[in-house]
């Protein structure tokens, strides 16, 4: 399978997806915790479906320490008992966040107050942003038909 468009090639491509990894880079930096991070993203590419992005969030969260547990159920994080609160939260804001078309209202106000309760200002702007980039990395790998499975981590630096 190969791409519609060459990602790693088009200098277009090339300046604009600098753009977004900076943004990338000041998420990565915030004080949102790194673990929630990975899960983040991870849920909003379950929902996207974005082969390219799963891969490559699922292998850096291992490569991390992450457990094949709470890997393989991170689709199924309502049913699960193995993560945590806060965790729980972020991934409902973040599901909500990315289906905001499936809902007329966006994210709800009980699934912001939850969040809220687990984390500041700045862990909230983090994961709000970390949120819309996952979904904008998402949108262009599924619309190029990116394919996934040959990312190695740390691939990307």
């Amino acid at each position: 399978m190969n791409a519609r468009l060459n990602l790693f090639g088009n200098p277009d491509v090339a300046t604009f997806l600098k753009h977004i990894n900076s943004a990338g880079k000041v998420i990565a930096d915030s004080p949102l915790p790194a673990t929630t991070q990975e899960l983040v993203k991870i849920r909003a590419s379950q929902i996207n479906g974005c082969g390219f992005c799963t891969d490559m969030h699922t292998k850096d969260a291992a490569h991390a320490g992450e457990t094949p547990t709470r890997l393989h159920l991170v689709a199924a994080w309502r049913e699960a008992t193995v993560f945590t609160d806060a965790e729980r939260a972020a991934l409902e804001l973040a599901e909500q966040g990315t289906r905001i078309a499936d809902a007329a209202g966006g994210v709800t106000d009980e699934a912001w107050a939850n969040a809220a309760k687990h984390y500041d200002e700045a862990q909230l702007t983090a994961l709000v942003s970390l949120v819309a980039v996952i979904n904008a990395y998402n949108r262009i790998n599924v619309m190029v038909q990116q394919p996934a499975g040959d990312y190695q981590p740390g691939q990307f630096g």
